[in-house]
This record gives C-alpha cells, structure tokens and sequence, in this order.
C-alpha cells in the first residue's frame, strides 16, 4: 500500500476565527450571518442558536465574540442605517439650506424603504420613533450633517429625525404627493440659519 499523496489528503477546514484581529474578524462573521437572518425571518425569528449554526461556532461564542441578541440586533440596524446615511452624505455634497434638507431626506426615505432590514427596523417593539433609532448616534449625527450649519443646532436635527421617522412609518400612498409635502413643509423652516436657537 502505498503512502498517500499531498493531494489525496483531505482539506482542513478552515477555522472560522483565523486572521490577524480573530477578534473582529469573527465579530463582522456574526453580524453579517445575523444581518441575513434578521432579514429573511424578521427580528423574532432571528436567535442565537441559529445565528451558531449559521456561522458554524457554539451559542458561547456567540456571547462571547458580541453579546446577546439586543446588542447584536443594534449593532446590526446601526450598520444598515450607517450604508443608507452614506448614500445620503453623497446626495447632500455641496448643498445648503431647504436643498439640503429635502434632498437628504427624500433620499434616506427612499434608501430606508429598499433596506434589507427595513422591515425589521420598523417592526422594533415599542410605539414607532422610540428605541434605538430615535437614540442612535449615527441618526444623530446624520440629521446635524443635514442640518448643515456650523454650529450644532440639536434641537433642529432632533425635529428632522422625527419628521422622517413620521414619513417613513406612515408614508404618504403618492410618490409625488410626499415630494411636494417635503419641499412645501420640510424645507422652509430649515432655509436659513436661525437667529436664535
């Protein structure tokens, strides 16, 4: 009988944690796996234990590597809204005042709605506007790009989160018809730099 070859050897598999950074090289594994759960059966169908198998590691590491379900479910909306605020930062480039303002936010409306993790985010537990959206930093930070002054002016982008929040769960059936509200109602207020905040 004779030895066996290199290439008669079975393949090691892989382990899911090498790398340089093992750390967050298996927690991006994670949220992507659970990112992809939550979107195909929605928050309450997502759990641990399918999140381990899916990424082939025990529910332990799992906790380990990110925590539990919560902190797993907001850092996963976090990065969604983080692409959509992207795509936004793009849109406003440049622009000032009103122009901003309605730019930014029909682009985030439109952004949001085609997420893959949309309708998770909306179905949150809790009356709509409240819970992590309405306390993240990253919508923070975002609504005061969109504000677009100098200097911080929180209760403007707190009242523009709002207003998006208002148009994103109860949407207006007219494409045209939310068009014209947002340029009508959304950017006038926001056309200058108030006097006194």
């Amino acid at each position: 009988m004779s030895s066996p070859r290199a290439g008669d050897r079975p393949k090691a598999t892989p382990d899911w944690l090498i790398g340089r950074d093992r750390r967050s090289e298996g927690a991006e594994r994670i949220y992507v796996a659970a990112a992809d759960l939550m979107a195909r059966r929605g928050y309450d169908g997502f759990g641990i234990d399918a999140l381990a198998a899916a990424v082939h590691c025990s529910p332990a590491t799992i906790y380990r590597h990110v925590g539990g379900k919560s902190a797993i479910r907001d850092v996963v909306l976090e990065r969604q809204a983080e692409h959509v605020l992207d795509s936004v930062r793009q849109a406003i480039a440049g622009l000032e005042g009103s122009e901003r303002i309605v730019t930014a936010t029909l682009v985030a409306l439109q952004r949001m709605r085609a997420a893959p993790l949309a309708e998770v985010m909306r179905s949150m537990p809790g009356p709509p506007g409240t819970g992590w959206l309405i306390d993240s930093p990253v919508v923070a930070r975002l609504a005061a790009e969109m504000v677009g002054t100098a200097d911080a002016d929180p209760l403007a982008a707190q009242w523009l989160i709002r207003v998006f929040l208002a148009l994103w769960y109860w949407p207006m059936h007219d494409e045209e018809a939310e068009k014209a509200a947002v340029l009508r109602f959304l950017g006038p207020p926001y056309a200058g730099a108030p006097d006194d905040p």
